[in-house]
């Protein structure tokens, strides 16, 4: 079962008369067989609710600073839907037909599906909500690591979520490319070690311009197998085997790999840190994930060579907070470095993202 919400906002040029708007509304909504229940709160305006014997009911809030909300709710069967959209449409004139003159602004949101049977809806990292044209579930399991689904959209493919975090859509090239150097290196003869990736979006394109070795540490067998099937619009083949002519996918916690490289005085041309947003928020909870990530990032830039690059996600553009906290670690590794950031627009994320690249001074 789902239930569908439906919202009209109306704001005035001047306060409206409270009684008179009531008395219009009436006859409509006794069509639906709706009966009212009013509650006048004299200088704070009025708040009327509405209910018929389906289940379906509505609020009305009628405030005193010239703004008028009308909230409708009814459950998702067959013929609801128009009958609740017939009646938003008949509301909405009435409205118009009350209030001429009045209206400074009316505003009518689609409505909001709760319950479907395919999540929906998703916060971008700023909490604003985003509804995505989501018609498939096709695949959900948990690991010991994490939740993970691939659900399908209709713009943009088949999206992975990890703990239902969006991580990469087959749209999503322009996420691949960013986190790659957005197209101003040359991978070739080069060795390269990939942090996460288990979509294999980043493998697939690493592997089209000839490097010397590329080693992808994935810690989650399940998100790689996954992938393989469902997400190969941006993996290609490159996960049917774990080992290639140029690359190789660890299933290991990349911690430890680094910790042995940097022993073993291994160096990359190229780290590429895949695995996880930096953290929106300096706040306590918040201080597990930053301290993972000032680990990666000392242990990926002592790996690196001389002249090497690591490349990483931010987070969205409107997280000043977290971004200068990021920054702030950069420059407190125990090696220095430099860094510089690009802006790109992912198309599943609908915001702009940034990425860093980090170099040794």
């Amino acid at each position: 079962m789902a239930v569908q919400h439906h919202l009209l906002t109306v704001t005035l040029s001047a306060t409206a008369d409270g009684s008179s708007i009531l008395k219009g509304l009436q006859p409509i909504l006794e069509e639906q067989g709706m009966t009212q229940t009013i509650h006048d709160l004299g200088e704070n305006g009025y708040l009327v609710m509405y209910i018929n014997k389906t289940g379906s009911f509505a609020t009305l809030r009628i405030y005193k600073d010239k703004l008028v909300a009308f909230d409708i709710q009814s459950s998702v069967v067959d013929g609801e839907g128009q009958r609740i959209q017939n009646l938003c449409n008949k509301l909405q004139d009435k409205m118009k037909d009350l209030l001429k003159g009045n209206i400074q602004k009316l505003k009518r949101l689609p409505a909001i599906v709760r319950g479907g049977v395919h999540d929906r809806y998703w916060p971008t990292e700023d909490e604003r909500l985003i509804e995505y044209d989501i018609d498939d579930t096709v695949y959900e399991a948990d690991s010991r690591y994490q939740n993970i689904k691939i659900l399908h959209s209709k713009q943009f493919g088949n999206i992975l979520l990890l703990n239902d975090d969006i991580n990469l859509a087959e749209s999503d090239l322009p996420y691949t490319q960013a986190i790659m150097g957005s197209g101003t290196e040359n991978y070739t003869g080069k060795e390269v070690l990939i942090l996460g990736g288990g979509d294999g979006g980043i493998l697939q394109e690493l592997v089209k311009l000839k490097p010397k070795m590329v080693t992808m540490v994935e810690i989650d067998q399940m998100v790689i197998d996954a992938c393989r099937k469902y997400m190969r619009k941006a993996c290609g083949d490159v996960l049917d085997h774990l080992k290639g002519d140029c690359y190789q996918v660890l299933v290991e916690d990349c911690i430890p790999v680094l910790k042995r490289y940097g022993e073993e005085g291994r160096l990359f041309d190229y780290v590429i840190n895949d695995l996880t947003a930096i953290p929106i928020s300096t706040s306590p909870e918040e201080e597990p994930t930053w301290e993972f990530l000032r680990s990666i990032l000392d242990l990926s830039v002592k790996v690196l060579k001389p002249t090497g690059k690591y490349f990483t996600q931010g987070n969205c553009v409107n997280m000043t907070e977290g971004l200068a906290m990021y920054e702030e670690q950069l420059n407190r590794l125990s090696c220095p470095v430099e860094f510089s950031k690009k802006v790109v627009c992912v198309p599943s994320y609908m915001e702009l993202w940034v990425f860093y690249t980090v170099w040794k001074k």
